[in-house]
C-alpha cells in the first residue's frame, strides 16, 4: 500500500484520469473528492461490498431459475433423425 500525506487543497492523481482532491481535515475525519471519468465507479468501501453481496446472490438467483427451466426444455438432441412417413410412402 502506498501512503501518502497531503494537506486541504492539494491533490493526489491516479493515472491520467483520475483526481482526488483534499477538501478538509477535521479531527479524524478526512473529505476526499473524486474527478474521475463517468464509467469509472467510486464507491465507499461498505457499500462496495453491498453491491458485490447483492450482485453474487442476482447469479445464484439467476442459476437456480435456469436449472428449473430446464425442466422444460425439450431433450437435447441425440444426431439420430426421424423417417418421414412421406417418404416411406414413396420407396
Amino acid at each position: 500500500m502506498l501512503t501518502l500525506t497531503r494537506s486541504v487543497g492539494e491533490t493526489i492523481r491516479i493515472g491520467d484520469d483520475i483526481e482526488v482532491h483534499v477538501v478538509e481535515v477535521r479531527g479524524g475525519t478526512v473529505r476526499l473528492g473524486f474527478k474521475a471519468p463517468r464509467e469509472v465507479a467510486i464507491h465507499r468501501e461498505e457499500v462496495y461490498r453491498q453491491i458485490a453481496e447483492a450482485n453474487l446472490l442476482a447469479a445464484q438467483v439467476t442459476a437456480d431459475s435456469l436449472g428449473a427451466l430446464a425442466a422444460f426444455a425439450p431433450p437435447a438432441a441425440t444426431g439420430e433423425t426421424v423417417d418421414d412417413p412421406a417418404d416411406a410412402a414413396s420407396d
